[in-house]
């Protein structure tokens, strides 16, 4: 029989990750570092709570050990603290979409109806390849930065309806976002049909090409460059 004060201690430190993982809020910005770094300013804005209250969530995630940070001059900028985070927070979906019937229900209010047609990450890949589509990322300019899919172009789907023309009329475009539960792609789909553009969405986003091991680019690096993945332990105090 082992020591029941250590065990105790043990399923401490594993609730103490169940805690961290307990609120929507802070599901929402391992969701967004899941794109990429990014500043608590950038943070806050993206899940649209205060600076303060952002920082607190990053403080708790920090503490249970899912996010890291790093200084870069006057801005700290946080990260996931390695893949198996981004693993952790796709099988969480994965979980609650098998195991809670009302998690369906919610994906398809916040996505709406079923109408656009999404595209395999392997048929994605191979058109990519093959140039045979245009490649849209609609997720904001920073995200798209930290990594995109080889060749996307990149267009938030804020800008989306005044920046049209600069999409081929006559080419198959295909949408991407940060991932399945994303309804930016699923947005802009509906967007480009209403203009009469040929377009599908991608089935995956990011986060599944992460975690896939799929080609990611930076903007920053270029071409064939790995995206960053989360994993820069570097500790800002």
């Amino acid at each position: 029989m082992g020591d029941r004060t250590a065990k105790n201690a043990l399923f401490t430190e594993f609730a103490a990750v169940g805690k961290a993982l307990g609120s929507p809020t802070r599901l929402e910005l391992l969701d967004i570092l899941a794109q990429g770094p990014r500043s608590v300013d950038e943070l806050a804005t993206t899940a649209q709570v205060g600076v303060s209250t952002c920082s607190a969530h990053l403080q708790t995630l920090r503490e249970a050990g899912l996010i890291d940070a790093r200084r870069d001059g006057k801005r700290i900028f946080y990260s996931l603290a390695g893949k198996d985070v981004l693993g952790l927070w796709d099988h969480l979906r994965r979980v609650a979409q098998l195991h809670r019937p009302h998690t369906e229900v919610a994906r398809r209010a916040y996505l709406g109806p079923e109408d656009t047609t999404a595209v395999a990450s392997d048929e994605l890949l191979h058109r990519i390849e093959s140039g045979d589509a245009v490649v849209l990322d609609v997720r904001p300019t920073p995200e798209y930065a930290a990594g995109h899919l080889p060749g996307a172009l990149n267009i938030p789907l804020e800008e989306l309806a005044e920046r049209l023309a600069e999409l081929p009329a006559d080419r198959q475009i295909v949408a991407y976002c940060r991932g399945r539960y994303c309804v930016l792609a699923h947005d802009a789909v509906r967007l480009l049909d209403q203009h009469g553009l040929a377009a599908q969405r991608a089935a995956d986003g990011v986060l599944e090409w992460k975690l896939a091991g799929l080609p990611l680019e930076t903007a920053a690096a270029g071409i064939g460059s790995p995206a960053d993945d989360g994993t820069d332990r570097a500790l800002a105090r």
